[in-house]
């Protein structure tokens, strides 16, 4: 893909981050902003604490005043610059930003080509819509290109929620086109190798396994439940499920809401997190909890930063995650990092992060008696829920950012190695 004008690369190594679609930075849990955006940003952070430095390209959205002319790069942290790149009208919707990819191409090149004082070795692009323009900028600059999907649209139309909208073929080529021209492709989980693999005939020895990782500063064990109750101001006696991420179909919080009837009354279900796509979905929710008689037991929160959502973390009973599809499952590794049990949806990257009946459950079905059936029998059984607790506590450093940002940097250099040779 680089071949033509790749050079040899010194010490230190410089790569473009391309998040097109989403800024890295932005609050997770509402929007587009979610486990990617976490992903993009800690990769980046570790990346530079091992002496790369990185530059990532975003679009600039509504909120964002920039000099579409002259873009000024934000210093995220030492050896971290971010980037916002004019792009097409600033208000536009996730279908409608494939049509500003040559825009977004031309500009960040512009910026690589004009405003950066080193050359760029290398591009890592992340969700599609960036992908398709890493291949424009990689061609370009004579530089490899490694991708990571995040989500890839075969597998989600394969595992759609009632509802859903399929991804559109426009999407469905794009990616073939970017498994079959990248240099490399990074996948989250063992599952998501296989899904390249199955759905997408990537060549295996292309595919390179990394899991991400979890942010031991804030998402710990230390401290307990009560504790954290009290700091949220929650009643010590309500056993509390808690929902935490994007509030979407494809998360299937509408099933806990089902579910939440069948559970007894001093059982309470918490929505962490904002809309994403559907702004109507959380009164679609609230409108379902009034007609089965338990609006009066769901707390809405909204999206809260990292820090809180620990909290809230360490202060439920369980944390369920029934979506349809997970690639890795941020939210349950997080969870399992606070130790935390969690019952999962048997699908993607969940069946790898919880360790079934040890660190929590997973669940076969999108039946709310199932649900309801997997959540009774934690909440009364103290003793199996403390085990699991204990279990998960004990698995908490089993994800890293270090170790992440470590294979990842491995990856590259090999890329450029095979790229010279």
């Amino acid at each position: 893909m680089g071949a033509g004008k790749a050079v040899e690369v010194a010490n230190p190594l410089r790569v473009a981050l391309l998040s097109m679609h989403t800024n890295p930075i932005t609050q997770p849990g509402t929007g587009d902003a979610g486990g990617m955006n976490v992903y993009v940003h800690q990769l980046a952070l570790q990346l530079a604490a091992n002496g790369a430095e990185v530059e990532i390209f975003t679009r600039a959205t509504d909120a964002e005043n920039v000099d579409s002319e002259t873009p000024v790069p934000i210093q995220i942290s030492p050896g971290v610059r971010l980037w916002k790149i004019t792009a097409g009208p600033n208000e536009l919707l996730k279908g409608e930003l494939a049509g500003v990819i040559p825009d977004f191409v031309e500009k960040t090149h512009s910026v690589i080509e004009e405003q950066l004082s080193s050359p760029v070795h290398l591009i890592h692009s992340h969700y599609w819509l960036s992908g398709i323009a890493g291949l424009a900028l990689a061609e370009q600059l004579g530089i490899p290109l490694v991708h990571t999907m995040h989500t890839a649209g075969r597998v989600k139309n394969s595992r759609l929620a009632p509802g859903d909208k399929p991804e559109p073929d426009e999407r469905l080529l794009g990616e073939h086109n970017i498994v079959a021209k990248a240099d490399a492709l990074m996948a989250l989980t063992n599952q998501e190798k296989s899904d390249l693999v199955t759905k997408y005939q990537a060549a295996p020895e292309k595919v390179q396994v990394i899991n991400p990782g979890v942010d031991k500063t804030v998402f710990h064990p230390e401290g307990n439940s009560l504790a954290a109750r009290r700091e949220l101001g929650i009643s010590l006696t309500d056993q509390i499920v808690l929902f935490a991420g994007r509030v979407q179909r494809l998360k299937a919080p509408d099933i806990l809401v089902q579910a939440l009837k069948l559970l007894p009354n001093q059982v309470r279900l918490v929505i962490v997190g904002g809309p994403s796509g559907d702004l109507e979905i959380i009164p679609a929710l609230k409108s379902l909890a009034q007609s089965l008689g338990v609006a009066g037991r769901i707390e809405f929160v909204g999206p809260v930063p990292p820090e809180q959502l620990a909290k809230w973390y360490r202060a439920a009973d369980v944390v369920a995650v029934p979506s349809y599809n997970e690639t890795f499952g941020l939210v349950a590794a997080e969870a399992i990092a606070c130790g935390t049990p969690v019952i999962g949806a048997s699908v993607g990257g969940l069946r790898e992060i919880i360790d079934d009946g040890v660190t929590g459950l997973l669940v076969g079905s999108y039946q709310p008696a199932d649900w309801a059936t997997a959540i009774a029998s934690l909440l009364d059984d103290p003793h199996r829920r403390s085990e699991m607790a204990a279990a998960a506590a004990a698995q908490s450093g089993r994800f890293t950012w270090s170790q992440t940002a470590a294979q990842t940097l491995a990856g590259y250099r090999d890329v450029l190695d095979r790229n010279l040779s």
